[in-house]
């Protein structure tokens, strides 16, 4: 199981997380729906498997790429921890696992798991593909708020969406920064990035401006459902965590990338998250 942890990095589940508990309490604040413990075991039942799959398909994929760059040279594959077919056999699980859960959810989830599992797998190809591969990741961790407001209600809503948004360009603006460490690794091997394919700089003012559109994305829901103080502190503190990042990595030094992209984002998501739920329990008092 330890190994298993290792591949898939599970300590990265909280990034996208977070969010997925924003779009359940959201519809449960906010509609006529319940809540119910079951649905909540479900929604992370489904958040881990999706995420485990992503992860072993994309370590399953890149093994000979991992094995030539020497900063991914000690992931489980190339090392030999763990083989291509327990990884890939590990994908599969997921996978079923997830369909699984989402059959005891409703219809809706159950019609689109396949559509959430392409998504989240496709992006293991995107490096081969196109430099908008850090859209392609955005989109797959996107769909956490979404999803999880969806196993509530087996609806669509624009709030949801609006997270989904931010999270899509809060992770494709810290993927490129973490993609900086391989620019020239992936201009030398044929891979797309934002950083390889524009150059550091360039990639760095992209990430700017996608974690500005982040910043706003994360406001816009004031505008659609009653919100309190302590929602905007979430905010504030949200986007001085987005403005520290950048703060800490340049072109020329990416010593600080690891505490950019793991600590501050995942203390982020964390904090905003945490905000919003005592914002919904606080009734908004506050304001």
């Amino acid at each position: 199981m330890k190994k298993y942890m290792s591949l898939v990095l599970f300590a990265h589940s909280i990034f996208a997380l977070p969010f997925a508990f924003i779009g359940f309490f959201l519809a449960v604040s906010t509609t006529a729906f319940e809540f119910q413990w079951s649905l909540l075991g479900l929604m992370l039942v489904c958040m881990v498997t999706a995420r485990n799959a992503a992860m072993a398909f994309n370590r399953y994929l890149d093994r000979d790429i991992d094995a030539l760059n020497p900063r991914t040279a000690v992931r489980d594959i190339p090392a030999g921890r763990i083989s291509p077919k327990q990884a890939l056999t590990f994908t599969l699980i997921n996978c079923a696992i997830f369909i699984g859960a989402t059959y005891f959810i409703n219809p809706m989830c159950l019609a689109l798991s396949p559509v959430a599992l392409f998504v989240v797998l496709f992006y293991s190809y995107m490096k081969r593909i196109s430099a908008l591969c850090h859209l392609v990741l955005g989109l797959g961790l996107g769909l956490a708020p979404v999803g999880a407001y969806m196993v509530v209600t087996g609806q669509f809503h624009i709030i949801p969406i609006f997270y989904g948004l931010a999270v899509l360009t809060w992770v494709s603006g810290f993927d490129i920064i973490y993609a900086l460490q391989d620019e020239e690794f992936d201009r030398v091997n044929g891979l797309n990035s934002i950083p390889a394919n524009f150059g550091g700089p360039k990639a760095l003012k992209i990430s700017e401006v996608l974690h500005l559109l982040s910043f706003i994305l994360v406001l816009l829901p004031a505008f659609y459902t009653e919100v309190g103080l302590l929602y905007y502190l979430g905010v504030a503190f949200y986007g001085i965590l987005l403005i520290y990042q950048h703060r800490i990595v340049s072109p020329t030094d990416l010593s600080r990338v690891d505490r950019a992209f793991m600590t501050t984002n995942g203390i982020a998501s964390v904090i905003f998250a945490v905000f919003y739920l005592l914002d919904i329990v606080s009734g908004h008092w506050l304001f």
